[in-house]
């Protein structure tokens, strides 16, 4: 009998790729899904982007590169974090990472251990509780209410913290709610976790081009007197519809850069070369198809809204932000993931239920508007249908 470590035991996983993976298999039936679940824009990487990649393949990049990522790159990151935020951040304290998971997996880690809190939002992210959970730490749940336009509450998170409280995780704009955090709102937070100075906070800010209605992105690079606790998590992946691509990047602040370093090292040594020439490409050129993307995600998420509030026993608030709608299922009758389930085999409509994101996602059901806005229609339609002649299960 093989004995792993029961840390394995304990070990999550992201629903969305299981939900995917019996779409695909429902299509390759011969049925016809509309997915909705995944969070993966439908837009192609832009072309020059590519054509970066292929050149530098040609140009004879296959070798390994230094493990925290090329000179290039990291220098390109810390431009564009000037340029968008007037934030001085030096090349080298940015790490390049295949994708933002690595980020979140190496920040648990270091400050994951039985006996400490981590704090984490719920409804959030499914891999931030999987991996404390795997590291041992008490995962605290820092509930993200729709009362609240789904933007944490400064308040309640300072409640949360204690003496035990190792790390503070934070995301906005937010997956799965869409919800976006007001500067109000983290500038009570950054004021109040001076009162908490051992306390690391790992900002997840991969949706920060992806804002509506006039918000604005706030970046927790702004607060100096957070700095030197403060790791970013950000990438290309949604911004540029690079998701296959697995490019991300993180800042660090002082030990902490050279931990994720030798993490790096064991890991995985280095991000795939050409990739990285690519992002470079992305970050120094026209950012034209960035903005059309995301005007048309705009566009789409009032659809996606305006139709779901149409539909019998179903309200959704306006996400602010990212590309997600997270509608209230609680008059329809249903549990989130029966129905899910449901019209994913049903009505051949694949979404994800609340408590996928969480122990107070229940009630709730996260819809990607990254797809067509014809297929978005398409979709609610069925959705209708089906909540018109299906009994409760």
């Amino acid at each position: 009998m093989l004995r792993t470590v029961a840390a394995f035991d304990r070990i999550g996983e992201e629903n969305a790729f299981a939900v995917l993976a019996r779409a695909n298999a429902l299509i390759a039936q011969g049925r016809d899904v509309i997915n909705l679940g995944i969070g993966q824009p439908d837009f192609r990487t832009p072309d020059f982007i590519v054509e970066a990649a292929i050149k530098a393949l040609r140009d004879g990049h296959h070798g390994y590169t230094p493990a925290t990522g090329i000179p290039a790159l990291r220098e390109a990151v810390a431009a564009d974090l000037h340029k968008r935020f007037a934030v001085d951040v030096s090349p080298d304290d940015v790490m390049i990472m295949p994708g933002g998971k690595p980020t979140m997996f190496m920040a648990i880690m270091m400050f994951g251990e039985p006996g400490v809190d981590i704090l984490y939002p719920d409804p959030g992210f499914p891999i931030y509780r999987s991996m404390i959970e795997f590291t041992g730490a008490n995962p605290v749940p820092v509930p993200i209410r729709e009362e609240n336009g789904f933007a944490f509450s400064a308040e309640e998170t300072l409640a949360l913290m204690t003496p035990k409280t190792r790390l503070l995780i934070v995301n906005s704009p937010a997956n799965p709610t869409g919800g976006v955090t007001p500067k109000s709102e983290i500038d009570k937070l950054v004021a109040g976790i001076d009162r908490f100075p051992d306390v690391a906070i790992m900002s997840d800010e991969i949706y920060d081009h992806m804002v509506y209605d006039g918000e604005t992105h706030v970046c927790l690079l702004s607060y100096p007197s957070i700095r030197d606790r403060l790791i970013l998590l950000n990438g290309w992946s949604k911004t540029y519809a690079m998701t296959g691509w697995r490019l991300g990047y993180a800042v660090w602040p002082g030990k902490l850069y050279d931990y994720a370093r030798k993490l790096a090292v064991n890991l995985h040594s280095c991000v795939n070369a050409s990739a990285q020439y690519a992002g470079l490409a992305a970050l120094t050129g026209p950012q034209d198809e960035v903005t059309e993307m995301v005007a048309a995600f705009d566009r789409r998420r009032k659809v996606v809204v305006e139709g779901l509030n149409k539909l019998p026993g179903i309200s959704c608030a306006i996400p602010k932000g990212a590309f997600y709608a997270f509608p209230n299922i609680k008059r329809t009758g249903w549990q989130a993931k029966p129905l899910a389930s449901a019209l994913l085999e049903d009505a051949g409509v694949a979404i994800i239920g609340g408590p996928d994101f969480g122990v107070l996602g229940e009630g709730y059901v996260r819809l990607s508007y990254a797809n067509s806005t014809e297929n978005i229609l398409r979709a609610l339609g069925r959705m209708g249908d089906f909540l018109t002649t299906r009994k409760v299960a």
